[in-house]
Parts: C-alpha cells; structure tokens; sequence
C-alpha cells in the first residue's frame, strides 16, 4: 500500500507539472488563436481538473500495483503506452468530433497524452522496483 500511495503522489505531481508544460507553454498559442470556441468562464473551472487528475493518477497507480511484474522500466512505460492510448484517443478525438478545435491540437492533445501516461509508467516503475529473479531449486 505504501508504494501505491508515494506512486500516487508522484503521479499526480508529474501529471500536474506536466500538463503546465504542455498546455500552458507549448499549446498556449493555439489556446489563444481558438479562444472564441472555449467556455468564456473557463478559467474558473480549471480546479475540475486537478479533481479529475488525484482520482486519474489515484486509479493509474492502483492498476497498475494489481498488474506489476517487477520487471522494470520497460515495463512501466508499456503500460504507460496503453493507457495513454486507451484514454488520450477519447480525450483527444472525441473532443475534436464535438467541438471545432483543429485537428493539429486533436493530435497534439493525443500525442502529449500518451508521451505523458508513459513518463507516468516510467515512474510507477522506478518506484516499484524490479523484482529480483527467484532461482530455481535443483
């Protein structure tokens, strides 16, 4: 339990910080030049989005403490790309089917998105630990 809450913690951390990369500095300009398509109120409503992200980063480590292998980075970052494409492809194109965003920030959501849920696996993974191989009685 103890490693799922500091991985807990450190997901939301890094998701956090990430997403202020991500969408204040890199997207920031295509957020100004689609301004007139967003919730003129939406500043205010920004706090949703840490909610969403203690239960997203909550539930991505659970999930992943139920699946663990110990075998490493790699196996962090495998599962930071599956679910990054399960849940950056909804996020992403669903709202590009439902709002007029263009479709290079669609894609960019969706790209960032993955890259960012496999940063996360990564550090579930180092958090975790590899597990050492068991040698085989003989």
């Amino acid at each position: 339990m103890k490693k799922i809450l500091i991985g807990f913690v450190a997901v939301f951390i890094a998701m956090t910080a990430f997403d202020m990369v991500v969408h204040g500095i890199l997207l920031s300009e295509a957020y100004k030049d689609t301004a007139s398509i967003w919730r003129p109120d939406m500043e205010s409503k920004m706090w949703i989005y840490s909610v969403i992200s203690l239960i997203g980063a909550f539930f991505f480590s659970f999930i992943f403490s139920k699946g663990y292998e110990g075998k490493g980075i790699a196996e962090g970052a495998r599962y930071g790309l599956y679910i990054g494409i399960w849940m950056s492809v909804g996020m992403a194109y669903g709202t590009y089917g439902m709002i007029a965003i263009p479709y290079s920030m669609a894609m960019q959501w969706f790209l960032y998105g993955v890259i960012g849920y496999v940063i996360y696996g990564v550090i579930l993974a180092l958090i975790f630990g590899k597990k050492e191989e068991t040698k085989a009685a003989g």
